[in-house]
C-alpha cells in the first residue's frame, strides 16, 4: 500500500490507509486508547479499542517520538484534530525513541523550554509543528522571491565565500589559514555583485551564507547567517532601488498571506499585512529631527536599536505603515563604495526598517574608478588590497546599485519571534558552534 500523508486524509474517508510518522502523544483512558501521529503535513488521532486486544495491550508501551508505520480505517470524528481519526488495525515500530527525551516536543502548560537548551537539542526542537511551519513559510517566501526575479529578468549568481580582501570594514572579519596565507570568510558578496554588473549581467540575486565576527550576543545577531542580495545596473538613482524593493516585498508578502496567512494567525497570533506602495521615505536628517522633537533622542548619523523602534512607532502613527525607508546617510557611517549626493557629506544610500527593526541596507554604488579610489583613500583603506576590485571598473561599468536582506530577521519580524535563532535551522553565534 502506498503511503498517505496526513494532509491527504480528507480524500480517503471510509478507506484503509498506510501512514508513517512520529508519536506525538499517547493517551490511555483504560477502555479506549489514543495515539496522536505526526508527519510534516499534520497530526491525526489513532484510536485503539479493546476488540483489537493484541494491539490494545501493547500500544501504550510505545515511547513518545518513536517512528511508526500504521494501517487503519479513516473515519469522521468531530472531536478529533482535523475532524477525522484512524481506527488502528496494525502498526510497526520503525525506530524506537529513548524514553527520556532531553526536551519535550509536545509542550504542555504553555511554558516552553529555555531557548539555549532547545538549541542544544535543535533536531528535536525542530520537530514541533510550530517550528516546522517557520521553515515552510521561509520556503514559500523564497519561492515568491524567485517568481518575482524570474518575471523581472534577474540572473542568479554564486560568489566565493573565501576572499583575499575584506568586502566591508575590517572589524567583523573571520580570518582563515589558506595554504599559509591569511584570507577571510566573506562578510558580503558585495564586490562580486558589482563585478557581475561590470560583466554585463545587469540584474542579479544571490541567496547564500555570510560570516560576521560580531561579538554582540543579541536577539538579532548571528556570526553565520543567510543573506539575500540583489544588484541592478542602469539605475538613475537609489530611488529606483527603493521602488524595486517595495514592489518585491509586497509581492512576496502577498504570496505568504495567500498560502499561510490563516496558519500564521492561528499559530503565531499575527496578521500578515500587505504593505501599501510607496513606503514612507524620510532622510536621516528628518528622522533625527522627529526623534529629538518627540523623544529627546540624542544620536548623530545613524540609529541604534532604540532609535529604529521609536521611528517605527512615529511612522505607524503618522502614516499607518509598518515600513520606513531612511535615506541620505552621512559618509562617516557608510562604506567607501557608496555614491555621494550633491552634498558630498551624504550618500545615496538607505536602510529599510520594518516594525522597529532594520532589515535592509542598500545604496547606489560609485562606478567611476577615480572617484571610487579617492573615496577609498578618504576611508584610509589599503588600495593595494583593493586592486582586483578596482579592476572591475577599469573597462566600463554601468551606474548600478543594490541591497541586501536577512530572511531570518525578516521571519523574526513577520512572525513576532523573540529571537532570530528561532528562524535559523542551526544557529551560530559567539557561544554556539554545536551541533
Amino acid at each position: 500500500m502506498e503511503r498517505t500523508k496526513i494532509s491527504q486524509l480528507k480524500e480517503k474517508l471510509g478507506k484503509k490507509v498506510l501512514l508513517k510518522g512520529w508519536v506525538h502523544e499517547i493517551r490511555d483512558q483504560s477502555k479506549i486508547k489514543f495515539i496522536l501521529l505526526r508527519d510534516n503535513s499534520g497530526i491525526v488521532q489513532l484510536v485503539i479499542t479493546p476488540n483489537k486486544k493484541d494491539i490494545f495491550d501493547r500500544i501504550t508501551r510505545i515511547t513518545r517520538e518513536s517512528v511508526l508505520s500504521v494501517e487503519g480505517l479513516v473515519k469522521t470524528e468531530k472531536q478529533a484534530p482535523g475532524g477525522m481519526e484512524i481506527s488502528l488495525e496494525s502498526y510497526t515500530v520503525l525506530s524506537e525513541a529513548d524514553r527520556n527525551l532531553p526536551i519535550p516536543v509536545n509542550e504542555k502548560g504553555g511554558e516552553e523550554t529555555a531557548l539555549p537548551k532547545r538549541l542544544d537539542w535543535r533536531w528535536l526542537d525542530l520537530r514541533k509543528p510550530r517550528n516546522l511551519l517557520i521553515f515552510k513559510i521561509w520556503t514559500c517566501m523564497e519561492e515568491a522571491m524567485r517568481e518575482f526575479w524570474s518575471k523581472n529578468g534577474f540572473t542568479q549568481i554564486y560568489t566565493p565565500k573565501i576572499m583575499g580582501a575584506p568586502s566591508e570594514s575590517g572589524a567583523e572579519l573571520f580570518t582563515v589559514d589558506y595554504f599559509g596565507r591569511k584570507v577571510y570568510l566573506a562578510q558580503s558578496p558585495q564586490f562580486y555583485k558589482q563585478m557581475a554588473m561590470a560583466s554585463g549581467f545587469e540584474k542579479i540575486f544571490e541567496i547564500a551564507p555570510v560570516f560576521r565576527a560580531n561579538p554582540s550576543h543579541t536577539t538579532r545577531h548571528d556570526t553565520e547567517f543567510t543573506m539575500i542580495d540583489m544588484e541592478v545596473s542602469f539605475i538613475n538613482s537609489h530611488e529606483d532601488l527603493l521602488k524595486l524593493e517595495e514592489e518585491w516585498l509586497a509581492f512576496l508578502l502577498k504570496r505568504v498571506k495567500e498560502r499561510f496567512g490563516k496558519e500564521i494567525k492561528e499559530v503565531f497570533g499575527v496578521e500578515v499585512n500587505i504593505p501599501k506602495i510607496p513606503f514612507p521615505r524620510l532622510t536621516m536628517k528628518e528622522v533625527l529631527k522627529l526623534l529629538k522633537e518627540k523623544h529627546s533622542y540624542e544620536s548623530e548619523g545613524d540609529l541604534d536599536a532604540e532609535g529604529e523602534k521609536l521611528i517605527s512607532e512615529i511612522i505607524n502613527q503618522k502614516f499607518k505603515h509598518e515600513f520606513i525607508f531612511i535615506t541620505e546617510y552621512p559618509i562617516e557611517v557608510r562604506p567607501f563604495y557608496h555614491m555621494r549626493e550633491k552634498d558630498k557629506t551624504l550618500t545615496k544610500s538607505f536602510d529599510l526598517v520594518w516594525k522597529g527593526l532594520e532589515i535592509t541596507t542598500g545604496a547606489q554604488r560609485e562606478h567611476r574608478l577615480e572617484i571610487l579610489k579617492q573615496q577609498a583613500i578618504e576611508k584610509k583603506l589599503n588600495l593595494k588590497q583593493l586592486e582586483d576590485y578596482f579592476n572591475f571598473f577599469k573597462y566600463g561599468c554601468p551606474p548600478h546599485g543594490g541591497f541586501a536582506l536577512s530572511p531570518t530577521r525578516m521571519l523574526m519580524i513577520l512572525l513576532n519571534l523573540k529571537n532570530v535563532r528561532e528562524a535559523t535551522f542551526l544557529p551560530r553565534d559567539t557561544e554556539r558552534i554545536r551541533p
